[in-house]
C-alpha cells in the first residue's frame, strides 16, 4: 500500500454505579421500559441535576490510570442536539474543562509494546434507546428511557493505531483497566462498553493527516476491525480513482459486512457547547487525587510482568491468567497458600477455562474458592488421588462448590497403592491381553501404554499410576 491508515477511537463505558447521574433512578439493565425514570432524567420543566459523587470517583480512577493530567478545576456543559431518545434536547457532558487529558496507555503487539496517547476522559450523562419494530412495513419506533442519565465515561484516544492489531490490542487493553479498576462492567452485549472508529489514510511519510470518516453502530470488538478494514479498503480504492474522501459520519451494516453514509461530520460549533447553569464547577485537590489512587490496583500489564518475573511463567501462560482479574487473585490467592505457580497456573488456564466455557459459566462467580483448589493439588501431591480422579473432583467441585475432601469420601475416590491389589489386576489383565505382551517384547512401546490404560480403566482410574507403571515393567520382564 502507498498509503498509511491512522485510526483514533472515541470508547463510551457506562459506569458501574446503583443509580443514575443526575438523579437516584436505579441503572439496573434489562428491567420493563420506562420505570426506571424520574421528572429529572426524563428532562421536566423546573428539575434539577444532583451530582451523583461516586460516578465522579469512577471517572477520576479511570483517568489517573489512564495516566492523564487531572486539572484542579473541571465544569459541565451543555451539548445541544435532538435525537428521540435525549429527553432534554441537550446532553450534559464536559467540553471546556474536561475530567483528564492528556494521558497515555501502553498496548503489546506482536512482542513490541507501543504507547497510544489519550487526548482526553471526561463524564456525560447517557441518552436512552430506540426499539425499531421487525416486522415489515412497520413506519415507528419506541424510545425507553430506562438508560437515559446512566452515567457515562468517554474515552478519546489520539490517531495513534496505524493496523487492526493495534485496535483490537487497544480495546482489549482498555477493557482490562476498566474492569481491573472496577469503574464499569464491560459488557458489550448490554451495551456498556461501546467503541466509535475514526479512520483516515494519508501517504506513506506524509505528516498530514487525511479527511476524517467516523463510524457508528459497532456493536462489538470483531464489528470494529471488520468496519476498519472494509473502510480501509473503500478509501483506498477512491483515492486510487483519485476522488477525495469526504468528512463525514458512516453506519456500519453488520448483516451486509459494509459502511453506508450516515451524514456530514459534525463539528464542536454544530453542538452549541456553552456551560451547564444547573451544575456548579467540581473543584479536585491532591487530597481527592491522593484517595482515589489507593483505590486503584495493581493494572493487568504490569501484573503480566510482575507473574512472569517473580514466578517464571512464560508470556502466554500470564496473558490467560491476567486476562480477567478474577483469575489473577484466584492464582495468586492460591500461591500464597502453597507455593506451587505452574501448578496453579495449569489448573486456571486449562481446567477451569475449560469448565467455565463447557458449563457457560459467570466467570466472577464461580464457586471454586483458593483453599478449596490448593487443598485439591495438595492431595494429590500426598497421593491421596490421582491426576486423573482430580480432573473429576474439579469438575464436581465446579458443579457443587463443594471442598475436595467430601468429594473424594462421598464418591470413594481416594487412590489405591495396595501393591498386593494392584498386583493381582495386573495379573488378570497380562493374561487376557498375551499380544500385547508380545508386541511389547518385540519393542512396541505403545503397547505397555495399553496395558496401563486397562488397569486403570479396571480401576476406575483409582490405582496409583506411578505403581501401575512400575509393577506392570516388573511383571512382564
Amino acid at each position: 500500500m502507498e498509503y498509511e491508515v491512522v485510526v483514533g477511537l472515541e470508547t463510551h463505558a457506562e459506569l458501574a454505579t446503583v443509580t443514575k447521574l443526575f438523579c437516584g433512578c436505579s441503572t439496573k439493565f434489562g428491567i420493563e421500559p420506562n420505570t426506571q425514570v424520574c421528572p429529572v432524567c426524563l428532562g421536566m420543566p423546573g428539575v434539577l441535576p444532583v451530582m451523583n459523587k461516586k460516578a465522579f470517583d469512577y471517572a477520576l480512577k479511570a483517568a489517573i490510570a489512564l495516566n492523564c493530567k487531572i486539572d484542579e478545576f473541571t465544569n459541565f456543559d451543555r451539548k445541544s442536539y435532538y435525537y428521540p431518545d435525549l429527553p432534554k434536547n441537550y446532553q450534559i457532558s464536559q467540553n471546556y474543562y474536561n475530567l483528564g487529558a492528556d494521558g497515555y496507555m501502553d498496548i503489546h503487539v506482536n512482542g513490541l509494546v507501543s504507547r497510544i496517547r489519550i487526548h482526553n476522559v471526561h463524564l456525560e450523562e447517557e441518552a436512552g434507546k430506540l426499539i425499531h419494530p421487525e416486522e415489515v412495513g412497520a413506519d415507528y419506533s419506541l424510545v425507553d428511557f430506562n438508560r437515559a442519565g446512566v452515567p457515562l465515561l468517554e474515552i478519546v484516544s489520539y490517531p495513534d493505531m496505524r493496523n487492526v492489531d493495534e485496535v483490537e490490542s487497544y480495546m482489549q487493553t482498555l477493557k482490562k483497566i476498566l474492569l481491573y479498576t472496577e469503574v464499569s462492567d464491560c459488557k458489550m452485549q448490554e451495551g456498556s462498553l461501546r467503541f466509535e472508529a475514526s479512520i483516515s489514510l494519508r501517504k506513506k511519510g506524509s505528516e498530514k493527516l487525511g479527511n476524517r470518516v467516523e463510524i457508528k453502530n459497532l456493536n462489538s470488538m470483531k464489528s470494529v476491525l471488520r468496519a476498519l478494514e472494509y473502510e480501509t479498503k473503500r478509501q483506498t480504492d477512491s483515492l486510487g480513482r483519485g476522488e477525495t474522501i469526504d468528512r463525514e459520519t458512516r453506519l456500519w451494516d453488520e448483516v451486509n459486512e459494509k459502511s453506508a453514509r450516515m451524514r456530514s461530520k459534525e463539528e464542536a460549533q454544530d453542538y452549541r457547547y456553552f456551560p451547564e447553569p444547573d451544575l456548579l464547577p467540581v473543584l479536585v485537590d491532591r487530597k481527592w487525587i491522593a484517595e482515589i489512587k489507593e483505590t486503584i490496583p495493581e493494572l493487568p500489564l504490569a501484573k503480566k510482568q510482575r507473574f512472569m518475573e517473580v514466578f517464571k511463567l512464560s508470556d502466554y501462560d500470564t496473558s490467560l491468567l491476567v486476562e480477567e482479574k478474577v483469575l489473577a487473585d484466584l492464582f495468586e490467592d492460591c500461591i500464597k497458600i502453597l507455593d506451587r505457580p505452574k501448578v496453579f497456573c495449569n489448573w486456571i488456564a486449562n481446567d477451569l477455562l475449560r469448565e467455565v466455557n463447557e458449563k457457560k459459566l459467570d466467570i466472577h462467580q464461580l464457586p471454586v474458592r483458593p483453599k478449596q483448589l490448593a487443598a485439591l493439588v495438595e492431595m494429590i501431591e500426598k497421593g491421596t488421588i490421582s491426576s486423573t480422579i482430580a480432573k473429576e473432583v474439579f469438575s464436581e467441585m465446579i458443579l457443587t462448590g463443594n471442598d475436595p475432601q467430601v468429594i473424594v469420601e462421598e464418591k470413594k475416590l481416594t487412590q489405591i497403592n495396595d501393591e498386593g491389589f494392584i498386583g493381582a489386576v495386573i495379573a488378570k489383565i497380562i493374561s487376557s491381553n498375551p499380544s500385547a505382551i508380545e508386541d511389547y517384547k518385540k519393542g512396541k512401546k505403545n503397547a505397555l501404554v495399553f496395558l496401563v490404560g486397562q488397569v486403570m480403566k479396571e480401576t476406575k482410574g483409582k490405582a496409583n499410576p506411578k505403581m501401575v507403571n512400575e509393577l506392570l515393567q516388573k511383571k512382564i520382564d
